[in-house]
């Protein structure tokens, strides 16, 4: 399954952004982003990589709609677990089986 996660910039340096995923930052690539990134800005990243920044208007709905699939998947939900995982929380995984 192909899924991008939200989340919200904390500090660039060079092309490596760090990038608090619900309180768990990791570092995520710039490279195939086309547009400038600045702290504070959420992009969506798949696999390490931020795919787009993601546009302010936009921004409250994207998070709502992923803080319910996390929050109302019934256990075993694949999608809430391919979520957790890339989110980076295996702590979670747990809560998928």
């Amino acid at each position: 399954m192909c899924l991008g996660v939200p989340g919200k910039v904390i500090s660039i340096d060079g092309m490596v952004a760090t990038v608090d995923f619900w309180g768990v930052w990791k570092p995520v690539r710039l490279d195939v982003v086309d547009v400038d990134v600045r702290p504070g800005d959420y992009v969506l990243n798949h696999v390490g990589f931020a795919i787009r920044r993601i546009p302010p208007e936009e921004i409250g709905e994207t998070l709502a709609l992923f803080e319910a699939i996390l929050e109302q998947a019934p256990a075993g939900d694949l999608l809430a677990a391919e979520v957790r995982h890339d989110m980076g929380r295996p702590e979670d995984d747990e809560a998928d089986r």
